[in-house]
């Protein structure tokens, strides 16, 4: 049986379901680095307080070094049979150091302990996202750069709506990464890492011991040094029953969720042989077991689909934290799968977006086909009569009568007489409606939009 943080005012061993109930260490093993930055930083602080000697604090960083080590190069195995990866790492700890590591709790709870690992997990993490994320942003760029000039028909309602430039549509999904790319920094800077909490009610440590910058033991933490500096706790109950970190990261991958299943369901649409826009590349798509022709966008279908996932993450914490009275609640263990959980997914889906969008090839010849609508370009029309004096309105029902009757009639607008144009609008110059109905005219009429 493995040894425990606490125990000394029970009489009786815990019920073998009660001990697998409440057992975390199969998924909480993910803090195992966290918790070992806290204990290095926790021994400098009670060194600095007179709890610690020098001999005795350098025993206990030994120790803990050599267990981060074996965490850092993949040879750490958590013991299944231990409460938690807290207590798992304590254990081995006093394999190592002996009864010294029984000074290591001195002012300090595993209610601290686990918060302050699971804020160290949630920056490092987010910094790694940040990361992915403009490797994204990056492709996108690419591939409209590598597409320059290419226009292809935008839609509202799934209908064809006017004409756009690839790299605005593109464009729209790099407008929607730099928003996450901004909220994952915000979460991350709401963030405190405080000690002093202890278990809710504070510890006998003076506040200024425990000011101390974190980032030398985590290799520095490219990028965001001034993110990881220890603070005192302000207030000590919420320092312990605070979960509104977990709950604003599940919100923002939540939100970089269902951005990256839009761009999937727009791919999956492309690809399809009824548009055929795009053609994914083959290392991102899967056959059928029946039918030898099928080209499957399955890692697209499941960017779209793993957004139901992030949602319930995100609902799970908020429904297991809304009844929770302060401070510390048994109940607050169960954030920690779904923010894993969400983690690993948009983790794994940024990886997969970029190489997706840096391998895809558009179809322009398919393309060109669709811009041939020439419906797309009815509001051209409209602008073009307001140009001549008609009130937008009244060139609003010109044109839409000019399109039913060319749909009536199976005949394109630019095949029609003067004459015909005419019967809709004594403004229409078919030479004038010609040049009109074109894609790069289109696009260099709107003058709202700053291109390039």
């Amino acid at each position: 049986m493995a040894k425990k943080l606490w125990g000394g005012r029970f009489t009786k061993k815990a019920d073998p379901l009660a001990e697998k109930f409440t057992r975390s260490i199969q998924y909480d093993y993910k803090l195992a680095e966290y918790d070992i930055v806290g204990s290095l930083v926790h021994i400098d602080i009670l060194k600095k307080a007179g709890y610690l000697t020098i001999p005795e604090r350098a025993r206990l960083e030994k120790g803990l070094k050599a267990i981060y080590a074996s965490v850092k190069n993949g040879t750490f195995s958590p013991d299944c049979a231990c409460e938690d990866i807290h207590t798992d790492i304590q254990n081995k700890l006093q394999a190592r150091v002996g009864d010294l590591v029984l000074k290591l709790h001195t002012a300090r709870s595993r209610n601290e302990q686990v918060s302050f690992a699971t804020k160290v997990y949630c920056k490092v993490e987010i910094s790694r996202i940040l990361e992915l994320a403009a490797e994204v942003d990056i492709a996108l760029c690419e591939t409209a750069a590598r597409n320059r000039g290419m226009v292809m028909p935008g839609f509202t309602h799934m209908q064809h709506a006017q004409p756009v430039c690839l790299s605005d549509y593109l464009s729209a999904y790099s407008e929607m990464l730099k928003r996450d790319y901004d909220r994952l920094w915000v979460a991350s800077a709401n963030i405190d890492l405080t000690m002093g909490a202890g278990a809710l009610a504070g510890t006998p440590i003076n506040y200024k011991d425990y000011h101390v910058q974190i980032s030398k033991y985590l290799g520095g933490a490219k990028g965001m040094r001034n993110m990881f500096k220890l603070k005192p706790t302000v207030n000590s109950l919420d320092s312990v029953s605070d979960r509104d970190f977990v709950i604003e990261l599940l919100g923002v991958l939540a939100i970089i969720g269902m951005h990256l299943s839009r761009l999937a369901e727009d791919f999956i649409i492309w690809s399809s042989k009824e548009f055929g826009f795009i053609d994914i590349d083959d290392s991102f798509c899967t056959g059928s077991s029946l039918m030898p022709q099928k080209k499957n966008p399955d890692v697209l279908e499941l960017i779209r689909g793993y957004t139901g996932r992030l949602y319930g993450n995100l609902m799970s914490v908020l429904t297991t934290m809304k009844g929770l009275p302060l401070t510390y609640n048994r109940d607050m263990q169960l954030d920690k799968e779904p923010l894993f959980n969400s983690i690993e997914i948009i983790t794994d889906e940024l990886k997969l977006a970029g190489g997706i969008i840096k391998t895809v090839k558009f179809n322009k010849v398919r393309v060109e086909e669709y811009l041939e609508d020439e419906a797309l370009y009815a509001t051209d029309l409209v602008y073009y009569l307001v140009s001549k004096g008609v009130p937008f309105k009244s060139a609003h029902t010109i044109v839409g009568k000019l399109i039913k009757y060319s749909l009536d009639n199976s005949i394109e607008i630019k095949s029609m007489t003067e004459r015909e144009l005419g019967r809709f609008s004594d403004k229409f110059k078919k030479t004038d409606v010609i040049k009109l109905l074109n894609p790069k005219v289109s696009i260099g009429s709107k003058r709202s939009v700053k291109r390039g």
